[in-house]
């Protein structure tokens, strides 16, 4: 593994700030300053390695992205059947280290910038187009290519709606609700395919089971959140 730099190290610092400064302050409330002061150090600082507050919220997009990635990514490398990628992928969106209240808040603020910055258009459209490539690897063995695209939209739709309904809740909602729901649209959309429930359940049961034991571990997280975005 290569080893990060200085300047790499303080990039991942200072969007970790950017991230808590877009939690409690929202989008129009993020500063430089106030990046600074909860990193610790000058604004001039924080400008040496971002040029402005786009390019930081940029850092700060990517980061989040790439956690989520890998929390599915790694699942996905346990899936050995196609009802167990999908589930793969449904528990990976809703893991521990992402679907947490604070981040659905920076999420849905980020989200409002989408329609004013090209960067964020760039950014959106390449993790929906990554999750819509996972997707139609899982559902075509499923349900064929056909009718894959349109379930694959569906699916995505329905797990975006649950970030933006966790986001709006006074009570934070547990990831397991989140799959749970998913889960519940899943079996609907794929009634065509002869699936039984035992099957569903086994491929959820298994996913939420390796969620927690290994994308909980410190040592995941550890690494998901040290690692550079990318």
């Amino acid at each position: 593994m290569a080893r990060q730099s200085i300047g790499d190290i303080r990039r991942a610092e200072l969007s970790q700030a950017a991230f808590d400064a877009l939690v409690l302050h929202g989008i129009r409330g993020t500063t430089l300053d106030r990046v600074a002061k909860i990193a610790g150090v000058s604004k001039g600082v924080v400008l040496h390695h971002f040029k402005d507050k786009d390019a930081l919220f940029e850092g700060v997009q990517r980061k989040a992205n790439s956690v989520l990635r890998d929390c599915v990514t790694e699942l996905l490398h346990h899936a050995d059947t196609p009802l167990e990628r999908l589930y793969a992928i449904i528990a990976g969106n809703f893991a521990a280290p992402v679907f947490q209240q604070e981040i659905c808040h920076a999420w849905i603020s980020l989200c409002s910038d989408v329609p004013h910055n090209r960067q964020s258009q760039r950014i959106q459209t390449v993790v929906h187009a990554r999750t819509h490539s996972n997707l139609m690897s899982a559902l075509r063995p499923l349900i064929g290519a056909r009718d894959a695209p349109r379930i694959a939209f569906q699916i995505c739709t329905v797990m975006d709606g649950i970030w933006l309904r966790a986001s709006f809740q006074i009570a934070p909602m547990e990831g397991s609700e989140g799959i749970a729901e998913v889960d519940f649209a899943s079996r609907h959309l794929l009634s065509d395919a002869a699936i039984c429930d035992t099957e569903f359940d086994a491929a959820r049961g298994k996913m939420e089971k390796l969620s927690r034991l290994i994308l909980n571990s410190r040592a995941f997280q550890r690494r998901a959140l040290s690692a550079p975005a990318r």
